[in-house]
Order: structure tokens, then C-alpha cells, then sequence
């Protein structure tokens, strides 16, 4: 059973929990691998600001996506043990394999095209250093803060522990326990 009893939501770690992240992962990636090679190829003014729009668009998602799963993140914290290389690069058993492998490998299309259609075009049209498709150079931030929210969401982290010697509440505030480290301070000596 993949769903909850009563409302129909995917329970964590199904293989439909999650599906639009990486579905929005995916058409967004392939969006940017077509406008960026087709701006290095044509490398008109339209094309590039096509590639140029779309690149910039992405890594504004990426930038809210990334602030979203990590606000997420941590709250979750307070209950689960999070890790930063867990949440953005979705590494450890937080994440299914099948996850983890089409996330990064989106996350690496991105990458290899961003760095391939720069160095594709290292000069603008007239000849002068640099062009617009640098600003691909950002997308990746799509994919890691796209990693971040599915994580963020969708993960299994275990619970946190207590650790041994922890004197803090689960409210967050501290125990009125002295350490007796300081006890001496202050005194007089005999």
C-alpha cells in the first residue's frame, strides 16, 4: 500500500512520493539543455536571449527552491537527523537509489551543459570577450535547490538521538543544572 488511509497522500519513500520535484527537475533541465545549445549554435541576439531568459528563470527557481527546502530542512531537524550533503546531494539512505540517480544525473546534465555551451562561445558576436551564455553557468543552482526541496520533503532521515551530556531541552531552552565549572570563581581563598 503506496497511499494513507484516509486522505490519499503518498506515504514517505513510495515511489509516488516526490514525482513532481523530479518531474520539475527534468523539464526544466531539458528546457535549459535545448536553449543553451540552441543559443551556442545559432548564437544570434534572440538566441541568446532566449538562452540567457531561460538560464536566469531556472536559477531563480533554483535559488527559491534551495531557501524553501532549506527553511524545510530545518525544522525537520528538530525531530531528524539532517545532514547538508544528505539534503542537496541526496547522499546516505535518506534517499531511494532510483532517486538519488535521476536527480544527480539531472544535476549533472546541467553542469556539462552549462560548462560546454560557455566554453562553446567564449567571445560574444562582435569579438569581444565574453557572451551571455555564461549565465548558464547558474543553472546547476536549479538542481541542487530543486535536491534540497525534494529532500527536504521526501526523505527518510533517522530520528536524532540524544546525545549523552546534552543539557537542552527539547523546547530549546536550557536546564537550570549548575556545571560546577565556574563554582570556584569569585571566592575568597583560604
Amino acid at each position: 500500500m503506496t497511499t494513507g488511509e484516509l486522505d490519499r497522500t503518498p506515504v514517505r519513500g513510495s515511489a509516488q512520493h516526490g514525482r513532481v520535484v523530479v518531474r520539475a527537475n527534468a523539464v526544466g533541465t531539458a528546457a535549459f539543455v535545448a536553449t543553451a545549445v540552441f543559443a551556442a549554435a545559432a548564437f544570434t541576439t534572440t538566441a541568446q536571449w532566449v538562452g540567457a531568459v531561460t538560464a536566469m528563470a531556472l536559477f531563480a527557481i533554483g535559488v527559491f527552491a534551495f531557501l524553501w527546502g532549506f527553511w524545510n530542512a530545518v525544522q525537520r531537524s528538530r525531530a531528524d537527523d539532517v545532514s547538508v550533503t544528505q539534503l542537496f546531494l541526496l547522499l546516505g539512505q535518506a534517499t531511494p537509489p532510483p532517486i538519488r540517480r535521476v536527480m544527480l544525473a539531472l544535476l549533472g546534465v546541467q553542469i556539462v551543459t552549462a560548462f560546454a555551451t560557455a566554453f562553446w562561445r567564449l567571445d560574444g558576436p562582435d569579438g569581444s570577450p565574453g557572451s551571455s551564455l555564461a549565465v548558464g553557468l547558474l543553472v546547476p543552482m536549479f538542481g541542487l535547490g530543486l535536491n534540497g526541496l525534494w529532500a527536504a520533503y521526501h526523505a527518510e532521515f533517522a530520528p536524532r538521538s540524544d546525545r549523552a551530556g546534552d543539557d537542552v531541552r527539547r523546547d530549546g531552552g536550557t536546564s537550570g543544572a549548575s556545571m560546577n565549572k565556574n563554582d570556584a570563581h569569585g571566592r575568597d581563598s583560604d
